[in-house]
């Protein structure tokens, strides 16, 4: 998948957080757009969780090679650093997260795979500690 193709213009996306149980914790949705100049994109993502909650994030992504990727927000702890594989890409990078009144840092390894449909399917698997703690399951979809 090219990252720059895919996250060019506006996606639906539909999630939710399971905890290490396997208990879904948290049900959102989010707006997102892309934009591109060369190498540079910026993915400007907008949820709403289902408790009300909204949330705003903007990445700039940066094309480093044929198939690496940086990427760059502001409740990143490092920079994150995209693989891609055919129709897959791999993220890896640490978050700051709230949950309540704390914040921790925590591990993100995302997994995305395109779907004949156009449709990308986003696992991610949040650790603390090398400990898994969540899971998350987002399904984008590119709109018109």
């Amino acid at each position: 998948m090219k990252v720059e193709e895919y996250f060019s213009g506006p996606i639906k996306a539909w999630g939710l957080i399971q905890n290490r149980f396997g208990k879904v914790t948290r049900r959102f949705e989010i707006d997102m757009n892309g934009t591109w100049d060369g190498d540079t994109g910026t993915l400007d993502e907008h949820y709403e969780y289902s408790d009300g909650v909204k949330e705003h994030r903007v990445w700039t992504i940066k094309k480093v090679s044929e198939n690496n990727y940086e990427g760059y927000a502001d409740d990143l702890v490092n920079k994150a650093v995209g693989l891609t594989e055919e129709s897959d890409v791999k993220w890896s990078y640490i978050m700051d997260v709230d949950v309540g009144k704390k914040t921790y840092s925590i591990s993100f390894d995302d997994r995305m795979y395109l779907m004949n449909n156009g449709v990308v399917i986003n696992r991610s698997y949040l650790k603390k500690f090398g400990f898994r703690v969540a899971e998350l399951t987002i399904f984008m979809q590119k709109q018109s």
